[in-house]
């Protein structure tokens, strides 16, 4: 087990466990021909397909934490790739929906299966996926999620708690 170096802050160490599963990712996601960033887009998109969404890419952009920019960017090379549709959105001529193909669907499911092997191996040291521990850090990570943050400090978040 690595010792967090003295003095680490938490920001400190949210980065270093997000830089660790991006890297584990990339690597894993790669002889696919993905990206974490691709995973993270095709992975989304077959998710919310299986809830019978055909999302536009601003609603994927918003679900994934992504850029709205870096996901049409992600999305036209998947395209390229074969692996997502883009369409004009009947509702919306503005907005572009994106579903997977079935090449995507194929490989988004392997890579679903590589990346759920990794998560596995992450959350071991807190008891496994199901275990009480992983539970309360995943809520604990939900309520950091669900934090505003204001970049450039004009929130005055005491007040805000009042």
């Amino acid at each position: 087990m690595s010792e967090a170096p003295e003095g680490a802050t938490p920001g400190f160490l949210v980065w270093r466990l997000s830089m660790k599963w991006r890297v584990a990712v990339d690597r894993a996601v790669a002889p696919l021909g993905l990206t974490h960033a691709q995973y993270a887009l095709v992975a989304s998109l077959y998710g919310m397909h299986r809830s019978g969404l055909r999302p536009s890419q601003r609603r994927l952009a918003d679900h994934t934490g992504l850029e709205a920019l870096y996901v049409s960017k992600l999305a036209r090379g998947l395209e390229s790739a074969g692996l997502v549709e883009r369409t004009r959105d009947p509702a919306d001529p503005r907005a572009v929906q994106l579903e997977l193909t079935e090449q995507g669907r194929e490989v988004t499911r392997k890579a679903i299966d590589v990346v759920q092997g990794l998560l596995r191996q992450l959350l071991a040291p807190l008891g496994g996926l199901g275990s009480a521990r992983t539970r309360e850090f995943t809520r604990e990570l939900t309520v950091l999620l669900d934090a505003p943050l204001d970049p450039f400090g004009t929130t005055d978040h005491e007040t805000e708690q009042s």
